[in-house]
């Protein structure tokens, strides 16, 4: 939004955005200035206030309160400062839109109750949710990765439940996570081997994946290590924690579910999609969850299925589940996958692995097809709280048969700042190659400059970011670092759409509405950037 400075409204618009960056400067200052080897001021008062019982009176000088409200004058020496007290203790993993005992009002068909529903104004919660008792700093990148201090996530039930799966262990005062899982119990490495046998997983042409079901995310831990970012996802059900835990190692995660709603993300986002005993019926309702799925897959892009129903002929025993069933069960998968055009590249012990055509034109033959019922194109990336419908989305079109739809991706690190096919197409309306390389330029004078007031930046200190207002990626792009990841978010009120930029530059993130909470575990990120957030949301 252009600003006015001849207006009254433009001159608070200027004086927000000073705000805004004096804020996140002396932001970045304190953190740089106080924070030591990885334990510094801000650790020691998370500290304080857990061994005081979450007192909010122990820093009195902080004061987090706006003044940008309205004509910007002198703040009145009278002015009342607002305190927030802390939550009871019963909250401390309070997730808004997913509490387990709203979850149970709503109907579990089709996983409704695992969706997100978010509480009512007159139940929102104006109280800070306080850390566990005994709460300490995480370990940095790549400790923690297989290593979460106990009192962060004190939780022992998955290390009972899943013992034999090797998912995760109780040694003393921390978890360790050996990178097995319920398909992989000899661990992540030499299953991803399996799979790199058949897809390019390791020349950067595969560098978006996502995880549906994903455990403690083991998957996506060992992936990173290859140069591959996993966006993972799993429901708050019983298996207690699972994305927290993702999370608390510095693994990309959020809570989600494949229920009846849309996919937060855009379409064509993802290299590679997997589900290792996910529990998600892929042929059910005529398909529609294996048809989300090839939504939001780049064209030429890969599908990874493992478990029931595959070998089914070998395993309906030790499943014990009828043979019948499962034959049926892996004739629907086939159906449907024939009916997406997917090739089917390899089948192997408990794996299957399709790949999506990198255009419809050797597909012509299921416009005939009574079952194809095509989405409208220009829906594809309206996904906020909308209904998934039991329809195939559309590929771009193309001149030859040989031209990848939407436009063929470098591989990775290079595909990071070379112009991404929807900018060069002009599909991003107000999006020119001019206007995308001047925000990375921009961009990597900012972090330069976020570095040197912060020195912990690119430490391993910090290993989950968030940026709540993400643009075209440039902040992710400039911090580009094997210690570190950014969870991009678009908000849903953005004037442009450009998270599908941001999957094409080999990045990743989320649509999100922040008038609404996170889908996320509390304390799970270690850097928050805001950039024009404030502005955005103004008067909302």
């Amino acid at each position: 939004m252009a600003l006015k400075p001849n207006s009254a409204d433009g001159r608070t618009r200027s004086w927000v955005q000073i705000f805004i960056v004096f804020g996140l400067c002396c932001f970045f200052y304190i953190l740089g200035a106080w924070q030591r080897s990885g334990f510094g001021k801000g650790d020691s008062i998370a500290l304080e206030i857990t061994k005081h019982g979450a007192d909010c009176n122990i820093i009195p000088s902080l004061n987090f309160e706006t003044h940008h409200a309205g004509e910007v004058g002198n703040v009145g020496e009278s002015e009342k400062i607002k305190s927030f007290q802390p939550c009871p203790p019963r909250y401390v993993d309070y997730t808004p839109c997913q509490d387990q005992k709203r979850a149970m009002t709503f109907p579990r068909d089709s996983m409704i109750y695992r969706e997100r529903h978010c509480p009512r104004e007159e139940e929102k919660l104006h109280c800070l949710v306080p850390a566990p008792k005994g709460y300490v700093t995480p370990f940095p990148w790549p400790k923690s990765r297989d290593y979460v201090p106990y009192a962060n996530a004190p939780y022992k039930a998955l290390t009972v439940e899943k013992a034999i799966q090797n998912w995760i262990q109780y040694e003393g005062n921390v978890f360790r996570f050996p990178g097995g899982g319920t398909q992989f119990p000899q661990g992540a490495d030499k299953y991803i081997d399996q799979l790199a046998a058949v897809i390019p997983i390791t020349n950067g042409t595969v560098r978006t994946a996502l995880d549906t079901g994903c455990g403690v995310a083991s998957w996506g831990a060992y992936l990173w290590s290859r140069n591959v970012l996993t966006m993972s996802f799993a429901p708050r059900d019983s298996h207690e924690a699972q994305v927290q835990f993702a999370l608390e190692r510095g693994v990309p995660a959020v809570i989600g579910v494949l229920g009846t709603i849309k996919m937060p993300y855009p379409s064509r986002a993802f290299d590679m999609a997997h589900c290792s005993r996910c529990l998600i019926p892929w042929g059910a309702n005529d398909g529609m969850y294996l048809k989300e799925v090839d939504r939001v897959l780049r064209p030429g892009g890969y599908w990874v299925l493992s478990g029931p129903p595959i070998n089914w002929r070998n395993n309906y025993k030790a499943w014990q589940r009828p043979k019948e069933e499962l034959e049926e069960e892996q004739q629907k998968i086939e159906d449907v996958a024939k009916l997406l055009c997917w090739e089917k590249k390899h089948e192997k012990g408990e794996i299957a692995i399709w790949q999506k055509r990198v255009n419809d034109e050797s597909c012509r033959g299921r416009e005939d097809d009574s079952q194809a019922k095509f989405c409208k194109a220009e829906e594809a990336n309206d996904v906020w709280y909308k209904k998934m419908d039991v329809c195939v989305t559309p590929y771009p079109d193309v001149s030859s048969s040989s031209e990848v739809a939407g436009g063929e991706l470098k591989p990775f690190p290079e595909r990071l700042f070379a112009v991404p096919p929807r900018i060069a197409s002009g599909s991003v309306p107000g999006v020119s190659v001019e206007t995308y390389e001047e925000d990375n330029n921009i961009w990597k004078k900012h972090v330069n400059a976020y570095k040197k007031i912060n020195r912990l930046i690119d430490s391993g200190r910090y290993r989950n970011i968030l940026d709540m207002n993400a643009g075209l990626g440039g902040f992710a792009a400039a911090l580009n670092s094997p210690k570190l990841w950014v969870m991009n978010v678009m908000p849903t009120i953005a004037e442009k759409d450009t998270l599908g930029v941001i999957y094409e530059r080999g990045l990743i993130g989320i649509y999100h509405d922040w008038c609404e909470a996170f889908s996320t575990y509390p304390r799970t990120y270690d850097l928050i950037h805001a950039h024009g957030l404030f502005s955005l949301y103004k008067d909302k």
